[in-house]
């Protein structure tokens, strides 16, 4: 990469809600799945991914994930570069 280029984007979605039960990733209700945010990187994802975990902690059925949208729309690309 060009030193004048931008740094390579590696798109990671957070996304979260109540699931139906705790041995599948079913969400209860769709309508309330929550858009956390859209991130260019790993790290930044995980961040907004714990601060949400750490404030759903008393609800054991709400749960929050990282999606690796980049592998979705790159999947040929290498993911050892996911950090």
């Amino acid at each position: 990469m060009p030193p004048d280029s931008p740094p390579q984007q590696l798109l990671h979605l957070v996304i979260g809600g109540e699931l139906t039960d705790l041995a599948h990733t079913t969400f209860k209700n769709l309508d309330e799945v929550e858009i956390v945010g859209l991130y260019p990187n790993y790290a930044s994802a995980y961040a907004a991914w714990k601060a949400k975990a750490q404030r759903t902690v008393d609800n054991a059925h709400t749960r929050y994930f990282i999606v690796h949208l980049h592998r979705l729309l790159d999947p040929g690309q290498d993911t050892k570069t996911d950090l």
